[in-house]
């Protein structure tokens, strides 16, 4: 995935999947050459499932959870419970690096695929707070929001692990 922000036209679809893009390479980024110990690693103690494993599991999840379940309304099989709504950051520790990577690609290959043929105004399958209907726009955005919110968590997690700057 090429790292930019700079779409090569300025329509509202090619920006759009720009941005997504963007955020997306920069997550990975951020993780690129880490070992696996600091991928594990809480350094905040109020804070004990922020670890880079964590936050790509998540995003991960994040986007299975908009597209899959809302947008395409199907079955939520996310690893998320009432009783532990934090699992999916919980169980990252447990899993190579490499492969909560691999996952985070393919999951957004996918979703590329997804958003360049489909109207970004059609409408997502499910209702969100409140019975609101949201449409493929509004998901996208969303989507730049999250990553990019915590693409400031991976960087700050990436330079206490090993000092890394940058990306």
């Amino acid at each position: 995935m090429t790292r930019t922000d700079l779409p090569p036209t300025l329509d509202e679809r090619t920006s759009l999947a720009t941005f997504l893009d963007y955020t997306r390479a920069t997550a990975l980024a951020k993780c690129e050459d880490l070992a696996q110990n600091d991928a594990r690693k809480a350094p905040l103690p109020a804070s004990p499932l922020m670890t880079l494993a964590g936050l790509i599991s998540h995003l991960r999840w994040v986007e299975y959870y908009w597209f899959d379940v809302v947008f395409l309304g199907g079955e939520d099989e996310g690893p998320w419970a009432e009783e532990d709504p934090d699992r999916e950051m919980r169980i990252a520790v447990d899993l190579p690096l490499a492969e909560l990577l691999d996952d985070y690609r393919t999951l957004t290959d996918r979703y590329r695929e997804l958003v360049a043929a489909t109207d970004l105004d059609a409408v997502a399958q499910r209702t969100v707070r409140d019975g609101q209907q949201i449409n493929l726009r509004w998901i996208v955005l969303h989507l730049i929001e999250e990553t990019a919110r915590h693409n400031g968590h991976l960087d700050l997690l990436r330079e206490l692990a090993d000092g890394k700057t940058g990306a």
